[in-house]
């Protein structure tokens, strides 16, 4: 059954790839028009609320919030537990009022097609330099100040195993929420492992199903500027964490 599951899994993932290349390209020219222009940047953002939405579609999921609290007016800094590129996926059309950027690893500038929107609309942290790490940081702010939120998987990557464990958080999400005194959002995705698995786990669990989603309270701006940074990614990682408690008992 293992063996059945796994070649699903497979054939399933290359679906996905070949879908999203093709709205990859088809989507490509619009942006391009939207990029030449910063005041319609904004644009852009809904566009991709489009390509999530029909990413959806085809690909047979489904999301329910089991949980959904209502988001702060402000800007603000939205951090979520990360174990598979779903979570990316998902991420427009399930917070489509508030437009947001991704801080993400300068890796992805890799890729061709890719790299052009990354670079566009969001942030490359070149984590091995640490001037250009800077600079990631002063353009976070920018975007702050320009009325963008900023969304963080504060783990830095996807693990490598394939379970709902979190590890540990690096700590800029928060240095970037108490330096500039706005609210963090956490959420939580349960499941996405399960539905689409990291593309390095050839034979991995992939397939259509519903995404199990918490939006989390807010964690206000009067709240951060209480506690240290530790003691925030603290309060942040047990707030992520719980809904996998309730759902995968064994990780107690």
């Amino acid at each position: 059954m293992r063996f059945i599951t796994g070649i699903f899994g497979l054939f399933w993932k290359l679906y996905i790839a070949l879908l999203f290349s093709f709205f990859a390209i088809l989507f490509y020219p619009f942006f391009l028009i939207l990029f030449i222009s910063p005041n319609w940047k904004k644009i852009s953002f809904k566009l991709f609320v489009v390509w999530s939405w029909v990413m959806r579609i085809c690909c047979f999921y489904g999301v329910k919030k089991i949980k959904d609290s209502n988001l702060p007016i402000e800007p603000h800094v939205i951090i979520a537990n990360h174990r598979s590129y779903l979570d990316i996926i998902l991420m427009y059309s399930l917070l489509p009022k508030k437009p947001f950027i991704f801080l993400g690893k300068s890796e992805i500038l890799n890729y061709p097609i890719i790299r052009t929107y990354f670079k566009n609309l969001n942030i490359p942290v070149f984590r091995d330099n640490i001037t250009k790490a800077g600079q990631s940081y002063n353009l976070a702010t920018k975007a702050i100040k320009e009325g963008w939120s900023i969304v963080i998987f504060p783990e830095g990557r996807i693990p490598d195993n394939q379970s709902p464990i979190i590890i540990p958080f690096k700590d800029g999400a928060f240095k970037l929420a108490k330096t500039l005194n706005i609210p963090i959002v956490p959420i939580t995705f349960t499941n996405n492992f399960e539905l689409f698995s990291d593309l390095t786990e050839i034979f991995g669990s992939a397939r259509p199903g519903v995404s199990r989603v918490y939006i989390h309270e807010f964690i206000s701006e009067e709240v951060i500027q209480s506690m240290d940074i530790k003691e925030i990614s603290k309060l942040c990682y047990d707030r992520i964490k719980e809904p996998l408690l309730v759902e995968y008992p064994n990780l107690r």
